[in-house]
Order: structure tokens, then sequence, then C-alpha cells
């Protein structure tokens, strides 16, 4: 089984669907709504916002309720437990029914003004465009370890993944499904898109400060964030690990060699100092290069217990929305069930 776009009746969809992962942001969401319901009725005769709650600890739940109550356009999807951010918004791809889907984050510091942007220049002929900021609205040592993140990840892998991206974006019907095929169980929206490789343009805004409340990423969430983006691009620590090895081998090799030769010739240096150091440096690479093995060994028994990215909980529809037909195939594999 697998994850599925949903396929409705040309003409039946909407024309574009706006996922939003929504954690930590209840006081947000009336303005956020506001100002998405603005931008999309000018733009576009068809609309949706899908709000997927992703058990958020503010209780944001009840104030999507309300939404969806009085706007039809509105669906709130509710996950029934914290997945994180990728998987819900993996879930709100899931949902979504448009030709075109934006994800915007639900604190308003991607502004909702800009998605007429993005939307003109998919149609020029991109299949994924992506907002782009013109600055991080963040500290500097944020800013510090993001940049060192970006620079890393390019070294690792080889590609060039601009640290002024975020999931504020706009993608066609094709790269939705595409991405949905990704069984990939640690998935990040951004390098997920990356890899697809489709045609990609940027459009360039900048970021408002946060609307209300504070990040919920740690430091430690966002340090850990970054190991599971690296162990979904490359498996190059694993190479690096060998090379690493073979060095020390052959520098072991090449010590006892002279070590060998200068006892030979009289010349032997006394003390342990030299086993001592020797000794540490063979047992940090040999803790190393375990840890690292075992981190990959772990992403893998993860991957084969082929658990699900994220479960729905319940789906909220306004009564007076306009009935759609059944999607073609609804069923998830290394994705969601639905209560």
């Amino acid at each position: 089984m697998e994850l599925a776009f949903e396929d409705y009746a040309v003409g039946t969809a909407p024309i574009i669907s706006v996922v939003v992962a929504v954690y930590g942001c209840r006081d947000c969401l009336e303005h956020l709504h506001d100002r998405l319901t603005a931008t999309l009725s000018a733009l576009v005769p068809s609309y949706e916002i899908i709000l997927v709650d992703d058990r958020s600890k503010d209780e944001a739940w009840p104030s999507i309720e309300r939404m969806v109550e009085h706007d039809p356009s509105v669906r709130g999807v509710r996950l029934s437990r914290n997945f994180g951010q990728h998987a819900a918004i993996t879930a709100g791809l899931s949902q979504a029914r448009g030709e075109w889907v934006v994800v915007i984050d639900c604190d308003l510091q991607d502004p909702p003004e800009k998605i007429p942007e993005l939307y003109a220049k998919a149609l020029d002929g991109h299949d994924v465009v992506f907002g782009r900021r013109t600055h991080k609205p963040t500290g500097p040592l944020r800013r510090l370890l993001g940049s060192l993140y970006f620079r890393c990840l390019a070294v690792l892998t080889g590609t060039d993944i601009e640290g002024q991206y975020g999931t504020f974006s706009i993608i066609s019907r094709k790269v939705a499904r595409a991405f949905l095929d990704m069984n990939d169980q640690d998935r990040h929206y951004l390098m997920v898109l990356t890899w697809l490789g489709f045609d990609a343009a940027a459009v360039d805004y900048e970021p408002a400060v946060r609307y209300r409340g504070r990040s919920s990423y740690s430091l430690s969430q966002l340090i850990a964030h970054a190991f599971d983006g690296v162990f979904f691009q490359t498996t190059v620590l694993l190479r690096w690990i060998v090379y690493l090895g073979f060095c020390l081998a052959s520098l072991g090799g090449a010590l006892a060699v002279y070590l060998l030769a200068e006892r030979i010739l009289g010349n032997a240096y006394p003390g342990w100092t030299s086993i001592v150091v020797l000794t540490l440096v063979l047992c940090g690479f040999i803790i190393l290069s375990t840890g690292i093995t075992g981190l990959f060994i772990g992403k893998v028994f993860e991957q084969a217990r082929g658990r699900p990215i994220f479960v729905v909980d319940r789906v909220a529809e306004h009564a007076a929305a306009p009935h759609l037909s059944a999607p073609q195939h609804e069923h998830i594999d290394a994705g969601a069930t639905r209560a």
C-alpha cells in the first residue's frame, strides 16, 4: 500500500489547496485564516484550506472546528498524536484535492499575500516554486548553526540546498503525488522536493516576525532534526568511516615500521606515551564509527517496521461543503491510517 494524493474528476477539484501544519500557534489561526481567505478569494475561483492539528499542546483543535463550522473552504485534520511538522505536512498533502498545493507555516512568518507570486511563477512552467527568505528572523546563534548545517549538507550530499528556503512553497499535483510515493519514515519536506528534482524556481520575500508565541523547535530538537536530514539524504558518513579506518590502519602500520627500525638502530623511545595516545585515538575512532553505524542501523530498523508516518484521528468538514467523488485509492503504507 502507499500514500495517495486524492484524485478527483476534472472540474470538481479546487484550484489551490493550502496545507498548514498546526502546532503551538492557536492564537495565530484566526488571523491566518482571514489573510488566506482574502488572498485566495481574489486569486482563484475555488480553493481549500487544510489545517492539520499535530496534537498541538495549546489545544488548537476546537479553534479549527469553529473555522470549519463557519467556512466551507476550511477542512480540519487531527492526528492521533504529535508526529512532527513534516509528517503533518504529509498528512495534509494526502488530504489535498487541489491542482496546486501551497504549504505554509502557521506562525505567519511566511506572508499569505505572497501566494499570488508563487502561483504566477508556477504557471510560467515550474512544478515547484519555493519561497526564499531574504533573511531569517531568528537569533544569531540559530542563523550560524543553520548556515553551518547547510554547508555540511552540501559537502556530504553534493546538493546545494539554500539555507534561505523553508517549507513555504507551491507544488503541482504531479509533485504532490511523487512526494507521497516516497516511503521514507524520516522525511524532510524541503529535502524530498530537492531529491525529486522537478523543475523549480524561487520567489524572494521578507519574512515577518512570528505573530504570536514562540518557535516550537528547541535547540536540541533542531539538532535532532538536522541529523535526520543528513541520514535522509546520504550514507556518505559510512564511506568516510571506511576511509578514516584505512588511514588509521596505514598510519599504524607506518608507525610500527618506524619504531621497529628505531629499535634495530638502538634508538628505542622510552615510556608508554605513544601507546597511550594511539590507544585513545583508536578507541575514539571505534566509538565514533560504531555510533554512526548504529544510527544508520536504527534508521533501517524504523523503516523496516513499516509503521505509519502519521495516523489521522478525525477529519472535520463543513456540512455545506461541496461533495466530491471518492478518491481512486485511499489506503496508505508507511503513511497514514484514517479513523
